[in-house]
């Protein structure tokens, strides 16, 4: 069962990059009692997205895109964001 903060991080991306693939994995559980470990098993997350918007973009602007995109989730309500965003076909 997928989490409100993973439902959340979809939702956001999904909406802001129309996604041609995503995937959001809650890695939380392999962080359990290390920093930013909140208790609420929601903390780290990788997200793997394919978006035609990433097009011709280099990676740090690709990674500006979902963080914008997500707002104060990144260091408010999320501790670690690993993030792979490719263009289609890449």
């Amino acid at each position: 069962m997928t989490g409100p903060i993973a439902q959340e991080i979809e939702r956001k991306l999904v909406d802001a990059l129309a996604p041609t693939q995503l995937e959001v994995i809650n890695d939380s559980a392999s962080h359990s009692g290390h920093l930013g470990d909140d208790g609420t098993g929601e903390s780290h997350f990788t997200v793997e997205i394919e978006s035609a918007a990433f097009a011709g973009l280099s990676r740090l602007q690709r990674q500006r895109l979902v963080n914008q995109a997500l707002g104060d989730l990144p260091g408010q309500r999320v501790h670690a964001l690993a993030i792979r965003a490719r263009a289609p076909g890449e």
